[in-house]
């Protein structure tokens, strides 16, 4: 295609150009409205033979409704608090560990299912540890408390190391 050499040509590439511009952003919208379709008629339990022909209108007035009807917790507005991230976080180390656990049979069955029982009991009773402060990064890996170090040379803790 050539570069348009007058103001004529390029007001003839722009009315060429558009019905092409045109039909590529309703393939598009098509596109987006069927991946839609697809996403929240199984969250709906819709059936999909009933509604395989359901215009775009009602599409986004159930995918709109289905919005409305989440949980104010789901939300962008409604962010959990750090505590709320941190039980969270919490239960899926503890789910996880108890795959872990019995699968490489790390610990005896009955030790294994005792410290199991333990953490699960911190999350009842509310004997997590404290939160660390907001201006400290979060750990990679959950790790206990360590007390404080002397400086070195000073008679305080013992360390074989």
């Amino acid at each position: 295609m050539r570069l348009p050499r007058r103001v004529g040509d390029a007001a003839e590439l722009r009315k060429s150009l558009k019905p092409l511009l045109e039909k590529r952003r309703r393939a598009r919208i098509n596109q987006s409205l069927s991946q839609l379709k697809g996403l929240v008629l199984p969250l709906l339990g819709a059936e999909t033979s009933r509604s395989s022909k359901l215009e775009k209108a009602d599409i986004l007035e159930m995918t709109v409704r289905f919005l409305q009807e989440q949980p104010a917790s789901l939300s962008p507005t409604a962010a959990p608090g750090p505590l709320d991230s941190y039980l969270e976080g919490y239960r899926a180390c503890l789910a996880r560990l108890a795959c872990v656990l019995p699968a490489y049979s790390v610990l005896e069955p009955a030790l294994s299912a005792r410290l199991l029982e333990h953490l699960r009991q911190r999350i009842v009773s509310g004997g997590l540890p404290s939160l660390p402060p907001p201006s400290a990064p979060a750990p990679a890996q959950a790790q206990a408390p360590s007390p404080p170090v002397p400086p070195p040379g000073s008679p305080g803790l013992w360390r074989p190391w």
